[in-house]
């Protein structure tokens, strides 16, 4: 391996993990790691969203470079667009997953009196499954980009290869260093129910809003809409 294609996947490796830290990557898995009882299960969530990013990105950019093709716009367009679609489940089923405070009586020797109790819902775990299916929706959504990157970069198949590959592991890294930040308040927080639930509400608010935006900002502002309709 020469130094000038070393470079070259060198540069994809450190690419890889700075695209870990896009926005929509960092608030989708956010909403896993929010969920998280342990540090190292945050950190495992970050993981499998890197793996399944590469995936993805594996399979459909060696796909297009063989068939020396790419995405339409329109459909490239529409897979962010699903991105959105996700952001926003996420951001609901995030919000959902505290049961609401209730009242109920309990008695002390022998006089009954009122509590407010606050209950949250048990998680018996992270869903990596969840977490990699995350991933596996980013990759698709981003293998358009990947395709020119990749092909203005290097000049063979089986170097495309190894530089999606370094580039997937540099995501698996970004990935998994930040999600074991983001995880560390959540998992701090777990007994302190109301804290919990408001950096839990918080979390979910965040990728509601944010995958409105990005739905909208791509439907008008890039004019997806107008392609579809």
């Amino acid at each position: 391996m020469d130094v000038t294609l070393f470079s070259v996947l060198t540069i994809g490796f450190v690419l890889g993990i700075r695209h870990a830290i896009e926005p929509d990557h960092v608030i989708a898995v956010s909403t896993i790691a929010s969920q998280s009882k342990k540090l190292w299960h945050a950190s495992l969530a970050g993981v499998f969203w890197g793996i399944g990013h590469t995936i993805t990105l594996f399979i459909v950019g060696i796909i297009l470079i063989l068939m020396k093709g790419e995405i339409p716009g329109k459909w490239s367009m529409s897979l962010e667009f699903l991105v959105g679609i996700m952001l926003v489940y996420l951001g609901v089923t995030t919000i959902l997953s505290f049961k609401s405070i209730h009242v109920h009586t309990h008695a002390h020797d022998g006089d009954e009196h009122g509590g407010i109790h606050e209950h949250k819902h048990k998680h018996k775990h992270v869903s990596y499954l969840k977490s990699m299916s995350i991933g596996l929706v980013h990759g698709l959504a981003g293998s358009g980009t990947m395709v020119i990157l990749t092909i203005s970069t290097v000049k063979s198949v089986w170097e495309a290869a190894i530089y999606i590959l370094l580039f997937g592991v540099g995501t698996v890294i970004g990935m998994l260093f930040f999600t074991t930040i983001i995880g560390i308040p959540f998992v701090l927080s777990m007994k302190r129910v109301k804290i919990s639930r408001t950096l839990v509400f918080t979390m979910g608010t965040i990728s509601m809003v944010f995958g409105i935006y990005y739905m909208y900002n791509l439907g008008v502002n890039e004019g997806l809409f107008n392609l579809w309709f």
